[in-house]
């Protein structure tokens, strides 16, 4: 099963991904020095994360996976900084 999740974080940020081999440990491959930034040693010592699949298929192509995640990752804003921590594509505020 592939998969397009996200994860949110205690600080209410979120990271999209995606998974092609519908694996239930895998959390994505989000900057750690991002991440580790938003939160103090102490909120580091009890900290919970949660993972939604917002899309899944049997079928999908590898590409269309991805063109899927893009999807998902620009209309939840997850490249936004202010949001999330997908830094690709690229964030651009609209006009």
């Amino acid at each position: 099963m592939k998969v397009i999740y996200r994860i949110t974080y205690p600080n209410g940020k979120i990271y999209v991904g995606k998974d092609l081999t519908g694996t239930l440990n895998y959390y994505g491959s989000a900057n750690s020095r991002l991440i580790e930034a938003d939160f103090t040693d102490e909120e580091r010592r009890d900290f919970t994360i949660r993972k939604e699949i917002l899309w899944e298929s049997d079928t999908a192509s590898n590409a269309e996976v991805g063109k899927r995640e893009v999807e998902f990752i620009r209309s939840l804003r997850a490249n936004d900084p202010s949001i999330g921590y997908n830094r690709w594509p690229v964030f651009r505020e609209s006009m």
